[in-house]
């Protein structure tokens, strides 16, 4: 019996030291990690970040109301229907007031980028962040899982008409 409860201790340990190395690298992994970014950049700061092999420079250009940068392929295989999508925020409040994208998708072969403008569109906003998607959507159809299928011109996550994680200030 002590033999017993001697291996169902140690499987125990084994499964618990597991899972919590799973969990931590789960959230280090920018490929696992939320869409979301919890750092919401200000007007003033330009977005430089590479998710799922996609690096994404973005910047906010108040005197043209756009949002304008690049999308890059930074990998050694083409990228599967890239798109990028902006969230704008009120900090007063704490809300989203708006989603800007996602751009129609498009292939990326490695080191081709691609040039982003979206213009700001909505509810007035001081806080924003963004993010590259990478893929077909699980549904088959284009754009990303949590747009539901659609392309940039639908409804998705957001609701009816969202036009189109992370980051760090520079």
């Amino acid at each position: 019996m002590k033999h017993y409860l001697g291996i169902l201790t140690i499987i125990t340990l084994a499964l618990t030291v597991s899972l919590i190395g799973c969990s931590e690298s789960d959230t280090a992994n920018p490929m696992t990690s939320d869409e979301e970014s919890a750092v919401r950049l200000t007007l003033d700061e330009t977005y430089d970040n590479v998710r799922n092999g996609a690096h994404l420079i973005l910047k906010y250009y108040p005197d043209e109301k756009a949002f304008k940068g690049t999308v890059e392929n930074d990998t050694n295989a083409v990228l599967q229907q890239v798109r990028v999508e902006i969230h704008l925020y009120d900090s007063a409040t704490g809300n989203a007031t708006a989603e800007l994208g996602p751009t129609p998708p498009q292939d990326l072969a490695p080191s081709e980028s691609l040039d982003i403008v979206l213009p700001e569109e909505g509810p007035a906003f001081d806080r924003w962040t963004a993010h590259p998607e990478v893929g077909p959507s699980s549904s088959g159809g284009e754009g990303s899982g949590e747009h539901g299928g659609q392309s940039s011109e639908g409804s998705g996550e957001h609701g009816q008409g969202g036009e189109g994680t992370e980051g760090s200030g520079n």
